[in-house]
């Protein structure tokens, strides 16, 4: 791992809560990271999603921020943002990627229709089914083989995309959806081949195309390391190359674009772009806001621009690359190849002992905060699964970077904690769940478990 494009001015002060505490927290969390406080937490691996660092230029920029409602002149500095870097023609702001999913699903889904789409994301999938779409997984196969090393996970299966839009009629398809750096798979990116098909075969049916751009820097970055004849292009090329091939896309500004809140919708069709704006008031706040300070939009225009540098692109990578090499060391099963904004722990052969429905994940997470006070996130059946359907995939801890954050220290730690739980993961019982939302309920559900758990020493009665 190269050293950061960076260097420190300011820190926050961290420190290890002892075991008793961290027992504690973890029982009034009811074992859900989610709802642990960030006081108890010593490393944060939960999100990145506004967690990451802001930069001394988006900090100045702030300074600038245009506080009128209207015709603000912080958001004309944006939409320049947005224009230049990702060739967008219009830019609706959101407070964040989950208002953009929710305008655009509002003005693009008509009750029945279909959305294919590579696997899903959870707050993307929701907005769709609650305007009445039926979401279809059109990923590619290896998409959901975590021991699969194929370098393109975020493909669209295009046969599999062309027979189900002619299945079921192009009318009958509200968007086809791609997203950029394939979360649920593990932050795996498409390949521009794999998108150039799909956009051919959108343009054939006539249905539009969109991108979940949120990580649209790094899937640039791995197009530029891993895809013949992109080499030489500069990161900013190749990100341009990307949003040309779309319709319009949704951003989490939280992640890619440093800063602590924001998101927007991004398109070129004239008459979208009106229907998004007339929605956008009323449930976000003004077109020239959309739910975002001057302060704010400031900063994110500065980010976006700062997700065109391939140094800064290239260290966060990295991080994640040199993460997953201390865990595959030390024998820990993880999704290959490393992605893109963390490392994920495959939970079904990290406990094999623990059936699916009693939620080895959401358990595994417990237990790597308990051992080492270090917070990830569950990804498997408590975020996947959908009311009673079935659901026998992917089962996964997701360990994510902030950017601009942690120091290899950091990280080295991080895999010690996990490498010594591997050692001894029999200790590690299931869990029951006592409490279920209706929506999403990955965020808000409680757990106890169904034997005593025996972390490090440290026990929490059952």
């Amino acid at each position: 791992m190269n050293a950061p494009p960076y260097k420190i001015k300011v820190v926050e002060p961290i420190s290890l809560p002892d075991a008793e505490r961290r027992r504690d927290a973890l029982v009034r969390a009811g074992f859900n990271t989610f709802l642990l406080r960030s006081e108890d937490v010593y490393i944060d691996l939960l999100t990145d999603s506004g967690t990451s660092a802001v930069s001394q230029e988006q900090r100045a920029a702030m300074e600038l921020g245009d506080e009128a409602y209207a015709g603000s002149r912080s958001y004309f500095r944006l939409e320049r943002a947005v224009s230049e870097v990702y060739g967008y023609k219009h830019t609706v702001p959101t407070h964040q990627g989950r208002g953009a999913e929710h305008l655009l699903a509002k003005v693009l889904v008509s009750k029945g229709q279909l959305v294919p789409s590579n696997l899903y994301f959870t707050t993307s999938r929701e907005h769709a089914e609650l305007a009445g779409a039926i979401w279809a997984d059109v990923s590619v196969p290896e998409a959901s083989d975590p021991e699969s090393t194929y370098p393109w996970k975020g493909n669209i299966d295009v046969h599999r995309l062309e027979a189900l839009i002619r299945g079921a009629g192009p009318e009958n398809i509200a968007f086809v959806r791609q997203e950029c750096c394939l979360n649920m798979a593990g932050g795996q990116p498409f390949s521009i081949e794999n998108l150039v098909e799909v956009r051919a075969v959108t343009l054939d049916y006539n249905v539009p195309f969109i991108l979940d751009a949120t990580r649209s820097s790094e899937n640039a970055l791995f197009v530029k390391r891993r895809e013949e004849g992109y080499g030489r292009h500069t990161l900013a090329e190749v990100l341009r190359l990307i949003t040309d091939l779309s319709d319009g896309a949704v951003f989490s500004s939280k992640k890619d674009h440093f800063v602590p809140i924001g998101g927007f919708v991004a398109v070129n069709d004239d008459m979208l772009a009106e229907r998004l704006r007339e929605l956008v008031v009323v449930y976000e706040g003004f077109p020239h806001y959309g739910g975002m300070s001057g302060a704010a939009m400031e900063a994110l225009a500065r980010g976006i621009r700062e997700a065109a540098d391939e140094r800064m692109v290239a260290h966060y990578v990295d991080q994640v690359a040199f993460l997953a090499s201390l865990l595959q060391e030390a024998g820990v099963p993880i999704v290959l190849p490393p992605g893109a904004h963390a490392v994920f722990i495959d939970a079904k052969r990290f406990l094999p002992h623990v059936p699916q429905q009693d939620f080895p994940a959401q358990a595994l997470a417990a237990a790597i905060y308990l051992a080492g006070g270090v917070r990830t996130m569950e990804r498997g059946i408590v975020s996947a699964q959908h009311g009673t359907d079935p659901y026998d995939g992917l089962e996964l801890v997701r360990l994510t970077l902030p950017r601009r954050v942690y120091t290899k220290e950091h990280l080295e730690y991080v895999a010690e904690v996990v490498a010594d739980l591997y050692a001894h993961a029999r200790a590690i019982p299931g869990l029951r769940m006592t409490y279920e939302p209706e929506h999403l309920r990955f965020f808000q559900a409680r757990f106890e478990p169904l034997d005593a758990f025996s972390v490090g020493g440290i026990e929490t009665a059952v």
